[in-house]
C-alpha cells in the first residue's frame, strides 16, 4: 500500500505557510482582516486551525502577501489537499480528534503507554475487548464502527514505506487480562510477531524498574520527512480529552523523558525474551 498525503498534515502545513508570509509583511493579523474587511479574529482562527481556509479566500490573501508564482502554486496544492478526504474521515463519528490524521503521514512513530497494548499493534479481539469495557452502553453498530476505525489504523504498518515504530510498554500493559487469556495469549503472540519486523522496536519497562519519567502518563512523538515544514508533534490522550502540542519546548521535554524510559526499559531482545515469558503463562 502506498503512502497518500494527509489532508490533516497538508492543513497544517497551509496554516503554517499562511503565517510565515504575514509575518514576511509585518503585518499583524488584525491588519490583513481589516484590510480584507474581515473579521478581526478570522486570520486568526485560519492560522490556530480553528478554522479552514475556503478556497475562495486563499488568492486575496496571497495577494496582499505579495505571494510569489511559485509560492501560489505550492499552497493552492495545499490547500486542495487539505480539503481532501482521508480513510478515516468515514469513521469522523468515532474518530473524534486529528490524531489520525497526524499518524498516517509520519515516517517515525515513538509511543510509551502504561495500562494497554497500544492501537497499532492490537488484534481484533483485543481491540474488540477494549470497546466493549469502555464503551458499555454502545449497541453492536457502535462497537463494530469503533473496531473497524482502530483496525484501519494498522494499515499504517504495510503500507510500501512504513513509519519506525518505537513502543515503550509499562509491564501492566502486557499484564493485565483484556478479553481473557486465549484473547492475551493472540495479543502477546502479536507483540512477539512485530519484534521480527525491521522497523519496530518494542521495549518493557518491568515492574522492577521503578519510578520513572512518564509516571503522568502515556503519550506519543509523531515525527516528520521534513522536519521544517512539519515539526513533531505530541499527543496525549485521555479519558475525557486529547491534546496535541507543537511548541519545541514541549517537544523536547517529550523526547528526553522517551530516552529516559528507553534507557530504562527492557533492551528490544531483552523485551522479547519478556513477551516470550509472558506468553507461556497464559
Amino acid at each position: 500500500m502506498a503512502q497518500v498525503p494527509s489532508p490533516t498534515i497538508r492543513a497544517r502545513r497551509l496554516r503554517r505557510e499562511l503565517r510565515r508570509l504575514r509575518d514576511r509583511t509585518g503585518r499583524t493579523a488584525e491588519d490583513v482582516a481589516k484590510l480584507l474587511g474581515w473579521h478581526r479574529t478570522k486570520i486568526i482562527r485560519f492560522e490556530l486551525g480553528h478554522s479552514r481556509v475556503m478556497p475562495k479566500d486563499l488568492p486575496p490573501l496571497l495577494d496582499l502577501y505579495d505571494a510569489s508564482e511559485e509560492e501560489r502554486e505550492s499552497l493552492t496544492a495545499l490547500l486542495r489537499q487539505s480539503r481532501q478526504k482521508g480513510w478515516w474521515s468515514a469513521y469522523g463519528d468515532v474518530l473524534p480528534d486529528d490524531y489520525v490524521g497526524f499518524e498516517a503521514e509520519a515516517t517515525s512513530i515513538s509511543a510509551f503507554e502504561s495500562l494497554y497494548v497500544p492501537g497499532l499493534l492490537q488484534t481484533e479481539e483485543y481491540v474488540r475487548a477494549i470497546v466493549k469495557a469502555g464503551r458499555s452502553t454502545a449497541d453492536q453498530d457502535e462497537t463494530d464502527r469503533r473496531v473497524a476505525a482502530r483496525l484501519g489504523r494498522k494499515t499504517l504498518l504495510s503500507r510500501d514505506a512504513p513509519p519506525r515504530l518505537w513502543m515503550v510498554l509499562d509491564e501492566a500493559a502486557v499484564r493485565r487480562v483484556v478479553g481473557g487469556p486465549k484473547v492475551m495469549q493472540a495479543q502477546i503472540a502479536r507483540l512477539i510477531e512485530a519484534c521480527g519486523l525491521p522497523t519496530v522496536e518494542i521495549q518493557i519497562l518491568p515492574f522492577a524498574a521503578g519510578a520513572h519519567a512518564a509516571m503522568g502518563g502515556p503519550f506519543t512523538l509523531l515525527d516528520y520527512s521534513d522536519p521544517i515544514l512539519d515539526p513533531t508533534v505530541v499527543y496525549l490522550d485521555n479519558d475525557s480529552s486529547t491534546l496535541l502540542l507543537e511548541e519545541e519546548r514541549h517537544v523536547a521535554r517529550y523526547r528526553l523523558m522517551f530516552d529516559h524510559l528507553m534507557a530504562k526499559a527492557l533492551d528490544p531482545d531483552e523485551s522479547a525474551g519478556f513477551l516470550a515469558r509472558v506468553a507461556d503463562e497464559y
